[in-house]
């Protein structure tokens, strides 16, 4: 393969004779235009120091905000709500503070299911003994929820997907205090209250 060399002969276009000198420049091997470079103006290193802080300071400031302002969500939104009403039994329906069955009541108008435990039915019961256990577990809740102020703690799910809530009476832990006396039993044993 030969190599052109423009410097060596002329190029002739259609009979004309065109020279190449220094003064002649090509159009395909134009230089590109020189870019003019703005000055760039550099800070001092006091204020590069300065800003670093400012920026660190409020990036604190702010996650110090958003993590106040979630612990005051939370603490306000699930944390133990103290109720110190009488509680009745729940008749015709909901009311504000009654007991509904062995394991569920209403709290400030609120349906409360209990954690850590299963009691026996009234409205749904499969036969006479189970409701009649059902009366004795819920006469035995509304005696335990007056037996001091209610706090009831923050909704979650059992292992058997319901959204249950810790309720304490006084200091006793109300779940436990019904499997303790026989009126539930706790949540993963089975037995037929008909039996």
């Amino acid at each position: 393969m030969k190599h052109w060399n423009p410097g060596q002969e002329p190029l002739r276009v259609k009979g004309s004779k065109i020279r190449r000198d220094s003064a002649q420049v090509s159009r395909i091997r134009r230089e590109p235009p020189p870019v003019a470079k703005k000055p760039v103006a550099r800070r001092s290193d006091t204020k590069e120091t300065w800003l670093g802080v400012a920026g660190v300071l409020s990036l604190a400031a702010a996650l110090a905000t958003v993590i106040v302002g979630i612990s005051i969500f939370t603490f306000f939104k699930s944390g133990p709500v103290e109720v110190s009403p009488r509680f009745g039994q729940c008749y015709n329906g909901e009311a504000s503070n009654c007991v509904s069955d062995g394991d569920t009541a209403f709290i400030n108008g609120e349906k409360v299911e209990i954690a850590g435990l299963v009691a026996p039915e009234i409205r749904g019961a499969q036969c006479d003994a189970e409701r009649s256990r059902g009366i004795d577990a819920a006469m035995g809740l509304a005696a335990l929820l007056n037996s001091g102020p209610v706090a009831v703690g923050a909704p979650f799910q059992d292992e058997l997907g319901r959204t249950v809530q810790t309720v304490k009476a006084g200091n006793k832990d109300v779940g436990r205090a019904l499997i303790d006396a026989n009126l539930a039993l706790r949540v993963g044993k089975k037995k037929s209250w008909c039996a």
